[in-house]
């Protein structure tokens, strides 16, 4: 009895340490990868998934290596996991698709690491900090993270907003039916001529784009740097807004008129 037990206690301690050595082991190699990877300079949404795949691996080889001071054999290993190979594949089925459309994200690239997507199926956005081995997280503007499984992003629609590094600022502004339509093109197009981050070689477009119930819409359309958009995009509104009221150009809101006879 007391030898046996000498036998296993002798086993936990050489456990322990065989982990705490092969843990340092896997974030020596881990690191070396990194480097590796920096050399190569290879996309940090792959270099992530990568690294998640490897601590899988690594850690089950090290827990086989650790169940075997106990006595168990890799045959024995093998027939428990074959025998459990459709439970646990029935209760991991959802991470399992996670994992495989985090392939197809890393081999299609509909977005990377630093691309800022909206996620139609839920309306999740944001900046993608992370594309991990089952989730993707993308920290949002009030500085929130969100995951969302790599499953539900190779499937659905989104909407990458920096994947090119220019964006098209295109809004309309509704003026009166007595408004100056020449006056209120002239002072749009002036606006957009100004901004510091105009992009000169695709031309600026002023037109009436529709003649709505209650006013005449008035499209702007011109390409500025993707990084500066939204900046663009506020303060061009504030300035339309505040020449339109010094010019006497009225924007326009919804209004019914009636006529009692």
């Amino acid at each position: 009895m007391i030898p046996k037990f000498w036998s296993f206690g002798w086993s936990v301690v050489l456990s322990i340490v065989v982990f705490i050595i092969g843990s340092q082991i896997i974030k020596g190699i881990i690191k070396v990868f990194h480097r590796a990877m920096s050399l190569k300079d290879v996309d940090p949404g792959v270099e992530t998934f990568l690294e998640s795949v490897l601590k899988w691996l690594f850690y089950i080889i090290l827990i086989t290596i650790i169940l075997g001071l106990f006595g168990v054999t890799t045959t024995s290993i093998s027939a428990a996991v074959a025998g459990l190979g459709v439970t646990i594949g029935l209760a991991l089925q959802g991470a399992l698709s996670n994992f495989a459309g985090g392939i197809l994200i890393l081999l299609t690239h509909p977005f990377r690491v630093g691309d800022y997507i909206i996620e139609h199926a839920t309306g999740q956005e944001g900046t993608v900090e992370r594309i991990n081995i089952i989730y993707t997280t993308l920290k949002m503007i009030d500085g929130r993270t969100v995951q969302i499984p790599n499953g539900t992003l190779s499937a659905t629609t989104l909407t990458n907003n920096t994947a090119m590094t220019r964006r098209m600022f295109n809004e309309t502004v509704g003026i009166s039916y007595d408004a100056d339509i020449k006056k209120a093109k002239k002072i749009m197009l002036e606006i957009a001529e100004k901004q510091d981050h105009l992009i000169t070689d695709e031309p600026i477009k002023v037109f009436v784009a529709e003649l709505a119930d209650s006013s005449v819409n008035v499209g702007l359309r011109f390409w500025v740097e993707t990084e500066y958009f939204w900046q663009t995009k506020w303060d061009v509104l504030e300035q339309i807004k505040e020449r339109f009221d010094e010019e006497g150009v009225e924007i326009c809101f919804n209004q019914l008129d009636v006529h009692i006879k």
